[in-house]
C-alpha cells in the first residue's frame, strides 16, 4: 500500500509521447519526400514497355508522405494527442545499456569480423548486465562462435566475415 503512495507521488520527468511522434513523423515526411524525389529522377512514369524504375518506389514514397502527414497531424493537432512521458531517465538508461554495445559491435565486426566481435560481445553482455563470472562469459563466448565458426566455414563452408585485420587468417579460412 506504501509502495503504490510512493510511486504515485514520484513524478516521471522526460519527453512527452507526443513530441516523439511529431519528430518520428517529421522523419518519416523527409524520407517519404526524398523517395519521391529520386523516384521521379528514375523515371515514375509509365512507359512504353511497362512502369518506368521509379513507378512503384514513387508510390511508395507517396504512401510513407500520406502517413507521415497523419501521424504527425495526430500527435501535434489532435484534441487527444498523448501528452504521458514517453521514456524516463531510468528507462533511457536501460535502452542505452542494450543500444550502445550493440553499436560498438557494428563497429567490431567491421574491423574485427563476425566470430571474434561476437565473442567479445556475448561474453561483455553476459559479464556486465547479465552479472555471471567473467570465466563463465569468456567461455560462452568462446564456445558459441568456436561452433559458429565450424558450423558455417568447415561443415557447410559458408564464409562470413572476418573483418579488415582478419585476426582469424592463421586457421586458413
Amino acid at each position: 500500500m506504501e509502495q503504490e503512495q510512493i510511486s504515485q507521488e514520484v513524478e516521471r520527468k522526460g519527453v512527452a509521447t507526443w513530441v516523439v511522434e511529431a519528430v518520428v513523423a517529421a522523419m518519416l515526411l523527409i524520407l517519404g519526400i526524398v523517395v519521391m524525389t529520386e523516384s521521379r529522377r528514375l523515371g515514375a512514369g509509365w512507359t512504353s514497355d511497362g512502369p518506368g524504375a521509379g513507378y512503384f518506389p514513387f508510390y511508395i514514397g507517396l504512401i510513407i508522405t500520406i502517413s507521415a502527414l497523419g501521424i504527425f497531424y495526430q500527435a501535434v493537432l489532435s484534441k487527444k494527442r498523448n501528452t504521458e512521458v514517453f521514456v524516463d531517465g531510468e528507462q533511457l538508461r536501460r535502452v542505452l545499456s542494450v543500444l550502445v554495445p550493440a553499436a560498438v559491435y557494428v563497429l567490431g565486426v567491421s574491423i574485427f569480423g563476425l566470430y571474434i566481435a561476437s565473442a567479445v560481445y556475448i561474453a561483455l553482455f553476459m559479464i556486465v548486465l547479465g552479472k555471471f563470472s567473467w570465466i563463465k562469459g569468456v567461455l560462452v563466448g568462446v564456445i558459441v562462435n568456436t561452433i559458429f565458426f565450424c558450423m558455417f566455414e568447415v561443415w557447410f563452408k559458408v564464409p562470413l566475415y572476418k573483418g579488415m585485420l582478419d585476426p582469424l587468417a592463421f586457421l586458413g579460412y
